[in-house]
């Protein structure tokens, strides 16, 4: 993947959309902007295709969906194996985020949701048994997000 240089609008654009991707349309980010919806549809285009941009998700609050089980589990692997261990646990059933991290022995950070414990211990042994050695168990209680500053103040004009 080719590293794209952001100008300030690109900056201006990926902070809006991180803000509120969902109800943010073209039109809402070019008026805030002082520029044209279209070239706002045009960059972002652009963004998507440089894969800048690799998707737009849901951000879902598990406990109000009536799952109590959102876990973080910390997990080690072997580095020349990181990757490959990584996508495989998005694999099992339940797991809904998987982060490959540098450095340290906790390399590999899984998120997943259970229905009870029985269901937790079967994520950990699936994970056990791909090979990624399960660390850490920890129940998340709430997630809190806001955009990157910097796309807005390291591209200020």
């Amino acid at each position: 993947m080719a590293i794209r240089d952001l100008d300030a609008l690109d900056g201006r654009i990926l902070h809006a959309l991180q803000e509120d991707g969902r109800h943010t349309s073209s039109s809402d980010i070019a008026a805030s902007l002082d520029v044209s919806a279209s070239t706002v549809r045009n960059r972002i285009q652009r963004l998507e295709s440089d894969e800048v941009i690799s998707g737009y998700h849901a951000d879902v609050d598990y406990e109000a969906a009536g799952f109590q089980l959102y876990t973080l589990i910390v997990c080690t692997a072997p580095i020349p194996e990181r990757e490959e261990l990584a996508a495989a646990a998005a694999d099992v059933p339940g797991v809904v985020e998987v982060q490959e991290v540098m450095t340290g022995e906790a390399n590999v950070l899984v998120r997943a949701i259970g229905v009870d414990g029985d269901d937790l211990s079967r994520i950990g042994e699936e994970l056990d048994e791909l090979g990624l050695g399960v660390s850490d168990e920890d129940l998340i209680r709430n997630t809190h997000r806001s955009p990157y500053s910097g796309f807005e103040s390291q591209h200020e004009e």
